[in-house]
């Protein structure tokens, strides 16, 4: 009696308790985690597996947050089914509007970021660990967006300027290659939804990234106007420096110039201009020749007076 009296309370703790069992098994998180990990989420950059915990922006966001973002692949919102719009609101996009990542919603300009080339290719890897279906949307925040201000929905344009359908997942990873718009420059956001469809999960992502400065013009705005067809001042100094150099002085003297330092060709150390005079050997040759008659015609006279 004693036995089946132990064997009966067993039986009714074990109903009394699967209730409860089932309700925490129902209450486990999905299997389905991800977050971007290059370029790297604020989750992940300030997590403990991340490599930028001891950033200011890190630190403050712990600090607003209450916790580690140890989990940082579990920051999803069930059932939003592509209501992102009117689910997640405005200022809370970092953090889906989870108390749990409240901190990553800081409006700072200091976050960990990644630098990118506008109009170049961004190839994402976003970690996840098995495999689940779904589509990828990759938005990037308007010109001009403020960061020293919370982020809105406004802040970004209607369409993502890419999406990826259910990518393969490698080695932990999805890998996903998108073209960049080419017209932004400085600090922004790249708001990364990857909504499931073999779960009723949505995950969101914020990845500060930056790039570089447009490059400014070398031309002067102050440049006087020329009439068209008239050359520039550039083009005709590069036509000036482009053209063999012109002297006053004999073609000897021009190629004289011209000629290698090396050169060994002996050159007149003076000469002059074509019908400008005799030179000097011409001089001296004239001079002695001068000589020879005068005292020719000198010998002449005195023969013939004998």
């Amino acid at each position: 009696m004693s036995r089946m009296t132990a064997h009966r309370r067993i039986a009714l703790a074990a109903t009394a308790l699967s209730p409860l069992l089932l309700s925490l098994w129902t209450a486990a998180p999905a299997l389905a985690h991800g977050a971007p990990t290059d370029p790297a989420s604020r989750v992940f950059a300030c997590s403990p597996e991340g490599d930028s915990t001891g950033s200011a922006a890190c630190r403050a966001a712990v600090a607003a947050n209450g916790a580690s973002f140890a989990a940082w692949d579990n920051l999803r919102v069930a059932n939003v089914a592509g209501r992102d719009r009117q689910v997640i609101p405005d200022g809370r996009l970092c953090s889906a509007g989870l108390p749990a990542y409240k901190g990553l919603d800081l409006a700072r300009a200091d976050w960990p970021s990644t630098r990118l080339s506008p109009g170049g290719t961004l190839t994402m890897t976003y970690a996840s660990t098995i495999p689940h279906t779904g589509t990828f949307k990759l938005f990037l925040t308007k010109p001009g967006y403020d960061p020293a201000k919370p982020l809105q929905w406004s802040d970004l344009p209607t369409r993502p300027f890419a999406e990826v359908k259910d990518p393969k997942l490698t080695n932990g990873a999805y890998h996903l290659t998108a073209k960049l718009p080419s017209d932004r420059t400085g600090r922004q956001v790249l708001y990364t939804i990857w909504q499931n469809s073999s779960t009723p999960d949505t995950y969101y992502s914020c990845s500060d990234v930056v790039f570089p400065a447009a490059a400014k013009s070398t031309a002067s705005a102050s440049a006087p106007a020329r009439a068209s067809g008239s050359p520039s001042p550039t083009t005709e100094a590069r036509k000036s420096a482009a053209a063999p150099s012109v002297s006053t002085s004999s073609p000897t003297r021009t190629a004289q110039s011209a000629s290698p330092a090396t050169d060994s060709t002996p050159v007149a150390a003076s000469t002059t201009d074509p019908g400008s005079g005799p030179s000097a050997p011409l001089m001296a040759g004239g001079a002695a020749a001068v000589l020879v008659l005068t005292g020719g015609a000198a010998l002449f006279m005195r023969l013939r007076r004998r």
